[in-house]
């Protein structure tokens, strides 16, 4: 926490109001006199206290002290959801079904062999053998019982004392693990796509300027926080305009900002994708991008560096799920011929095929797509959005057929690719397609 004397007067509010009491209430005149800043001043700083979740306003009630949320780990299951997953019932311990599990252990093994595994925040998945579900209790772990059993009362008591569940399944062992194995992959996909909230997390002070102020204002703000761009908003919070240090240039001091701002501005809600938002800073020749909550008030903001800096990360981070275009797209394998071109090879599997055995036009546009981005990264660096596909169908694709995918660069520019994808099935042409795709450097 930062000390009195080098913290700017936004965080020395963000600070008084995190050391209030949980229901104390908040007023912007109250906040302005305590710490002796201007209304506006307090009035910003208890917004940006409002989206980092510390206080919260209520219609006719007023501004209040609340407890903060913690943020919901993603990549964890809690037993709630290990119900579900297995279609289960709840034997005991439902006060604990909150709690969430670290890693699972089947019980395929003598009692002795088998403790040395389970350690607290477990869930032994077991049939039916009650001594195994009292241990695994005594030692932290919730319990899922296969095969339709059930246990003993003793046992159901331990785990209500314990607040630990135990959960029974008609399915068997395997079918649990492989459920259960599915959950964990999902929830670690979800975690890879970063979403616009994730850039939100960063405490940081909320710069804006309302549609009322003037341009006076908007030099004193560039001058505290060092920023040149801004959201305007309105009474309500809501984005209605960005306004730019150039947007001001031989402007009066005492002119109105909503004079000068760019209105009706492009916006993103805290769930959308990064690659969503960076897409459109992109097209739309963005650098500044309003975030906005459920309800339509300003959020924060994010620029450009923020997107391509997340979208790094996300390429250096282990990957722990892989999506389904992913595991076919990693059956296709690249060979590079003696002039150097490279080509796919692969075979149209059982679970590419449609109902009638042929290749699916989805999972063929989804290779076409992932070649033809695979050829734009080895010629360029950055990130890319697809634009557009034309495919040319010629023959039906069957069942356990050989295919070979070679992409050539049609066009290119600093922002824009397009490349044609031939698709052959062993030596006859079966389709042919045309990608278009934007760039943006990283």
């Amino acid at each position: 926490m930062s000390s009195p004397e080098f913290s700017t007067k936004h965080e020395q509010i963000i600070q008084y109001i995190a050391e209030l009491s949980v229901g104390s209430r908040i007023s912007v005149r109250k906040v302005a006199q305590e710490l002796d800043v201007s209304e506006g001043t307090a009035y910003r700083a208890i917004k940006d206290a409002e989206n980092r979740g510390i206080v919260s306003t209520k219609e006719r009630a007023g501004t209040f002290r609340i407890e903060q949320k913690q943020p919901i780990e993603i990549d964890k299951l809690t037993f709630a959801e290990i119900v579900n997953v297995v279609d289960g019932q709840v034997l005991g311990g439902r006060a604990g079904l909150h709690k969430a599990l670290n890693k699972f252990v089947i019980g395929a093994m003598q009692l002795e062999a088998m403790v040395r595994y389970i350690e607290p925040g477990n869930l032994l998945i077991v049939g039916n053998r009650e001594k195994a579900h009292e241990s695994a209790l005594q030692l932290g772990a919730g319990v899922l019982i296969t095969g339709g059993f059930q246990t003993a009362e003793g046992v159901v008591a331990l785990a209500d004392e314990l607040e630990l569940p135990i959960i029974g399944s008609n399915y068997d062992t395997f079918t649990v693990a492989t459920l259960i194995n599915r959950a964990i992959s999902d929830k670690m996909i979800k975690k890879q796509i970063a979403l616009v909230g994730d850039l939100m997390e960063e405490e940081r002070e909320l710069a804006y300027l309302t549609r009322r102020e003037a341009v006076d204002d908007m030099l004193r703000l560039i001058g505290d926080t060092n920023h040149n761009r801004f959201p305007v908003v309105d009474d309500d919070m809501r984005p209605v305009g960005v306004i730019t240090a150039k947007d001001i240039i031989g402007a009066a001091g005492g002119e109105p900002v909503a004079r000068f701002m760019t209105p009706d501005p492009h916006t993103v809600t805290l769930h959308a994708t990064v690659a969503a938002a960076g897409h459109l800073m992109v097209w739309e020749s963005l650098e500044l991008l309003p975030v906005v909550d459920d309800d339509g008030r300003l959020a924060g903001v994010i620029s450009r560096k923020d997107v391509l800096r997340s979208m790094q990360n996300i390429q250096l981070q282990p990957q722990y799920g892989e999506t389904l275009e992913e595991q076919i797209c990693s059956s296709f394998k690249e060979t590079k011929d003696e002039a150097g071109r490279s080509a796919y090879v692969g075979t149209a599997a059982a679970p590419m095929t449609n109902a009638v055995g042929n290749l699916s036009d989805g999972i063929l546009a989804s290779l076409i797509n992932q070649v033809a981005a695979r050829a734009i990264s080895g010629l360029r660096r950055g990130n890319l959005h697809i634009d557009s596909v034309s495919v040319h169908y010629f023959l039906p694709i069957e069942i356990d057929s050989s295919l070979r995918l070679e992409p050539t660069i049609v066009e290119s520019s600093r922002r824009f690719c397009k490349v044609s994808v031939e698709v052959y099935l062993e030596t006859r042409r079966a389709a042919q397609a045309i990608v278009t795709a934007r760039l943006f450097e990283s």
